[in-house]
C-alpha cells in the first residue's frame, strides 16, 4: 500500500516553493505533486491532482490562501492544508482555520516543525508550532487580566474536559465516541455545552481555545 503524501506547494514565491520541494522530496514519505504561484492556481490544481496535504501561504494574488482553503475544503475536504505565513496575529489563524486548514505555521519555523505539521494533518490532526501556541496563551492569559474576567475552563466538567481535548487533537465525533465508549450524538451533546460553557462558536475556535490553555501543543 503507497503511503505517500501526495503534497500541492501554493506560494507566489519561487525562492520559498524551490526550498520546499527540495526539503519535502528528501522525505521518503512525501512527494510534491504540483506547485501554483496564486491562489486561483491552487485550487484547480488540487481538483485536478487530488493532494493529501497543500501547503499554502496566505498573502498571493489573483485569490488569497485563505479564500483558496475554503475553496478547496469545500470540493475536498479529506484534503488537508496547512498554512505557511508569515502573519502571526490571532485573526489569520482563526480565520485560516474557520476556512478549513488543520496546521498553522510561520515562515520562520524550523524544518522540523513544517515536517511534523505535514505528517500530522494527513493523519487528521491539527497542528500549530509551539511559538504560535505560546503567543495564544499569553495572549488569552492578557485578555483576561484586561477584561477582569475568569478563566470559563473551571466550568467545564471532567468529561468535558476529555471531550475538548479530544476534539481539538482532530478526532471525529464518532472516534471521540469509540475512545470513551459513549454515542457520536452524546459527543455532540457535550460539544454543544462545551461550546456554550466556553462562549465559542466553532470547533476551530475550540482548537484554538485549547492551544491557548495548553491542552494541546
Amino acid at each position: 500500500m503507497d503511503m505517500t503524501i501526495r503534497i500541492l506547494l501554493a506560494d507566489d514565491h519561487i525562492v520559498m516553493r524551490d526550498g520546499l520541494r527540495a526539503l519535502l522530496e528528501k522525505q521518503p514519505d512525501m512527494t510534491v505533486v504540483a506547485e501554483a504561484a496564486d491562489g486561483r492556481e491552487c485550487v484547480r490544481l488540487a481538483e485536478e491532482q487530488t493532494p493529501d496535504v497543500v501547503v499554502m501561504d496566505i498573502a498571493m494574488p489573483n485569490m488569497n490562501g485563505i479564500e483558496a482553503t475554503r475553496r478547496i475544503i469545500g470540493e475536498r475536504p479529506r484534503c488537508a492544508v496547512v498554512i505557511l505565513s508569515m502573519h502571526q496575529d490571532e485573526s489569520y489563524i482563526l480565520r485560516a482555520m474557520k476556512a478549513g486548514a488543520k496546521g498553522y505555521l510561520l515562515k520562520d519555523s524550523v524544518r522540523a516543525d513544517l515536517l511534523e505539521a505535514i505528517r500530522a494533518v494527513a493523519q487528521g490532526r491539527s497542528f500549530l508550532t509551539r511559538k504560535i501556541g505560546r503567543m495564544l496563551q499569553e495572549d488569552y492569559v492578557r485578555q483576561l487580566e484586561n477584561r477582569g474576567l475568569d478563566d470559563t475552563y473551571d466550568r467545564l466538567t471532567d468529561r468535558e474536559r476529555e471531550i475538548l481535548q479530544l476534539i481539538a487533537e482532530g478526532r471525529t465525533a464518532k472516534e471521540v465516541a469509540q475512545v470513551l465508549n459513549i454515542s457520536p450524538t452524546t459527543v455532540e451533546t457535550h460539544r454543544t455545552h462545551i461550546q456554550e460553557k466556553l462562549g465559542v462558536h466553532s470547533v476551530p475556535e475550540l482548537v484554538l481555545y485549547a492551544v491557548r490553555k495548553g491542552i494541546i501543543a
